[in-house]
């Protein structure tokens, strides 16, 4: 069982879709790049969406098209058949979340992204929320979308969730959200009903009023994505507990 206490969270960088690196055949999101976190001690931030069956794999795109041979939308095929599918350039295939989950085997922290495309479909939350229950290992859930957070806290209270969010500066990611609905995304607006155990925010967006509140006045940890630079990094130390890192070794 994934246990409450979220103080991993900030105590060690954060490898952004594991600590992946296409030089070395270390692709994002695969076993290869969760294993190089793992040998480093990094906590592992990941993206799940689901199959046409309803598995969830751990791939960030809604198309195959960037990372594989295939082109179309992962969420169209069903698991069985993604997990045949190659990842380009390294050994690995499309894992699902069970196979990520059994190699990581609770040695380091993970933060799980449930991606969303905001049209109100929440069936994903229960298959992630019972291997997360099954799971022995330090975990967090987060997403962009509050109903997903919103449905984690009413079947698995027990899973540790945070809110994900930025400005919403790109109007074709939250086209089915309204300009109000942008404004209570981008200012953690939602925290009253989700009651978040940590936020991770944009460093580009940073400092930025919702995330400063939520860490200075409710004492929630805050997270950072994507840090890729020494001007990244110094922002993430000015304003953000921890940093979700890709691109570096921080500690080389």
């Amino acid at each position: 069982m994934v246990a409450a206490d979220t103080s991993w969270l900030t105590r060690r960088p954060v490898a952004h879709r594991g600590f992946h690196d296409k030089a070395a055949g270390r692709i994002e999101n695969t076993l290869s790049a969760a294993d190089a976190a793992i040998a480093r001690g990094f906590s592992i931030e990941i993206d799940l969406q689901p199959s046409a069956d309803g598995v969830p794999m751990v791939f960030h795109d809604d198309t195959l098209d960037r990372l594989t041979g295939e082109t179309g939308l992962l969420r169209e095929r069903p698991a069985e058949a993604l997990g045949r599918i190659a990842i380009a350039g390294g050994p690995d295939h499309i894992p699902t979340f069970a196979e990520l989950l059994a190699r990581v085997a609770g040695r380091v922290g993970l933060v799980v992204e449930v991606k969303s495309d905001f049209s109100g479909s929440t069936d994903i939350v229960a298959p992630i929320a019972a291997q997360l229950r099954a799971y022995d290992g330090p975990a967090v859930i987060m997403s962009f979308d509050p109903r997903i957070l919103l449905a984690f806290k009413a079947t698995a209270p027990e899973i540790p969730r945070g809110m994900l969010a930025d400005a919403t500066p790109n109007e074709d990611e939250y086209a089915a959200l309204s300009a109000r609905q942008r404004f209570m995304q981008r200012h953690l607006c939602y925290a009253t009903k989700i009651r978040p155990a940590f936020a991770a925010y944009h460093v580009k967006a940073l400092p930025a009023p919702g995330p400063w509140a939520l860490r200075h006045l409710f004492g929630k940890p805050l997270l950072t994505w994507t840090v890729r630079s020494e001007q990244d990094r110094a922002t993430a130390r000015r304003h953000a507990d921890q940093m979700i890192f890709e691109g570096f070794d921080p500690e080389a």
